[in-house]
């Protein structure tokens, strides 16, 4: 019975929240680069939500097969004269075709149409966090306290740096802090990182550059990661509580600063690994999303959507990588094309192709195992 149960309780409380947002989160993708393909008179033959063995489908009116695939790790839109999921041309099918049907190809189409077709995947993800957001800044406002410095901690960052008690931030690097939340959330994604601060000291502005200092802490749902930390405290003080509400075009400009500040958070990160003033152990893959995704759905439907808007903005950044066989490769393919008057041969783009599949493939490994090194950790 114990073991029914268990099953029971992953099923339903990590892996089927794990599908519903990546579901969600892959169709809008993928619903981007067919929306742009249809404008540009491109015919789709697939459009599939998942990898693997088609587990179900239809085919609508214009020829296009939309299917749910075994594996809900990702999607694709195929599009005619395509070798593959990855928009590797078929010369041979091509050659088949009739004057016509090469009209719809996707390799025949001009490199403007062809880069705005694959951009258009990131984009619709931006797009539907934006929504998502907006939405619900509209029918639930923003909640939160007010960014007041109760108390600055010793030694640490903040009061190293000149922050006070009774300081109202009001920006960091330019973003304006509604709430302490927000200030909160920067900070974590920024350790070792300067930060300028612009706050409200008695009525008066006072800039001031804080760099907080990387500190194992709480970051997300219990778990424990390096991130960085200050050392302030905020207002608890009930008046301080603020629930600012939106109209529909405010609700929509807010929904974009905040798909800008993940954005700028992530970029931030991925930087730091880079530059090595970082670790790249908050870094996770498909169990980590799943396991996540289980523990914002105990709270309820609507901090689940709020995961995928997140989701969402990091598989349109992911994709826009400069890696063959993401979208970011295609599109420098296609910068390379229009520079040089004719595109790369297809023993460049194949071996191209064959490049990018293995940094994937390394980077799935290196997430995947992380993730599993994070359970091993938590149940031990």
């Amino acid at each position: 019975m114990d073991i029914f149960n268990d099953a029971y309780s992953l099923v339903v409380g990590t892996i089927v929240p794990f599908i519903f947002v990546l579901t969600i989160v892959v169709f809008f993708h993928e619903l981007g680069h067919f929306a742009v393909a249809r404008w540009c008179n491109i015919k789709v033959e697939a459009f599939s939500v998942g990898l693997g063995r088609e587990l179900f489908g239809r085919t609508d009116k214009q020829g296009t097969r939309w299917k749910v695939c075994l594996v809900p790790l990702g999607g694709y839109v195929k599009f005619a004269g395509d070798s593959n999921a990855a928009s590797m041309p078929n010369h041979e099918r091509i050659a088949q075709m009739s004057d016509e049907e090469r009209k719809t190809a996707f390799i025949a189409k001009p490199v403007w149409q062809r880069a705005a077709v694959v951009a258009a995947g990131p984009i619709a993800n931006f797009i539907l966090a934006i929504v998502i957001f907006a939405a619900m800044f509209v029918f639930l406002g923003k909640q939160g306290l007010m960014p007041v410095v109760e108390e600055v901690l010793p030694g640490r960052a903040a009061e190293r740096d000149g922050i006070q008690a009774g300081d109202v931030v009001l920006e960091i690097d330019g973003h304006r802090i509604q709430t302490f939340g927000e200030l909160r959330q920067i900070v974590l994604m920024n350790p070792n990182t300067p930060l300028v601060f612009e706050v409200d000291r008695d009525g008066k502005p006072v800039s001031l550059t804080v760099t907080p200092d990387a500190r194992e802490k709480e970051v997300f749902l219990g778990e424990r990661q390096i991130a960085g930390d200050i050392g302030l405290r905020g207002s608890n003080d009930p008046k301080n509580l603020v629930n600012i509400k939106f109209g529909p075009g405010e609700a929509v400009a807010e929904g974009v600063r905040e798909t800008y500040r993940i954005i700028d958070g992530t970029v931030s990160y991925l930087w730091g690994i880079i530059t090595q003033r970082q670790s790249a152990d908050q870094l996770g893959g498909p169990i980590r999303v799943a396991q996540i995704s289980g523990q914002v759905a105990d709270h309820g439907l609507l901090p689940l959507i709020s995961l995928a808007a997140i989701l969402s903005v990091s598989i349109g950044l992911i994709n826009l990588a400069p890696i063959p066989i993401l979208d970011g490769g295609h599109l420098v393919f296609f910068a390379l094309e229009a520079l040089r008057g004719k595109p790369l041969s297809d023993r460049i783009q194949d071996v191209g192709f064959r490049i990018g599949l293995g940094l994937i493939l390394m980077l799935m490994v290196f997430v995947t195992w992380q993730d599993i090194m994070r359970l091993v950790t938590t149940a031990s």
